[in-house]
C-alpha cells in the first residue's frame, strides 16, 4: 500500500503560479513512475505531466507544456509539479498517481497508475 499526499493547492489570479507537491509513505518511492492529474467540474479526470523513476524523463499534455514543469527528489519521498502562467482552464482538481509497473515508460492514462492522493484544489481567477 502507497499512500500519497498532495499538497500545495490553491486560489491564484490568472498569469500567477504555484507549487504541487506529493509526498509518498514508502522508501520504495524511487521504483514508482509518477503522474499529475486533474479533474475540472463535469469533466473526465485529464492526464496533466508524468516522470520516470529517476526522473530522466517526462512527459507532459500538450495544455500545460512551457508552463508545468514536474519534477522528483527520491531522497524526500517528494513529486512536484510547478505551475506558471495560470489560466483560468487550469482550474481543476490535482491528483498524483504512482505507477508500480517495472514499466521504462510514463503513461498518459489514469488506468496505469495503481495508487491516487485525494485530491488538491487549484483555482484560478480571470
Amino acid at each position: 500500500q502507497v499512500q500519497l499526499v498532495e499538497s500545495g493547492g490553491g486560489l491564484v489570479q490568472a498569469g500567477g503560479s504555484l507549487g504541487l507537491s506529493c509526498a509518498a509513505s514508502k522508501a520504495t518511492f524511487s521504483r514508482y513512475a509518477m503522474g499529475w492529474f486533474r479533474q475540472a467540474p463535469g469533466k473526465e479526470r485529464e492526464f496533466v505531466a508524468g516522470i520516470s523513476r529517476s526522473g530522466g524523463s517526462v512527459r507532459y499534455a500538450d495544455s500545460v507544456k512551457g508552463r508545468f514543469t514536474i519534477s522528483r527528489d527520491n531522497a524526500k519521498n517528494t513529486v512536484y509539479l510547478q505551475m506558471n502562467s495560470l489560466k483560468p482552464e487550469d482550474t481543476a482538481v490535482y491528483y498524483c498517481a504512482a505507477d508500480l509497473s517495472v514499466m521504462a515508460v510514463v503513461f498518459t492514462t489514469s488506468n496505469a497508475y495503481d495508487y491516487w492522493g485525494q485530491g488538491t484544489q487549484v483555482t484560478v481567477s480571470s
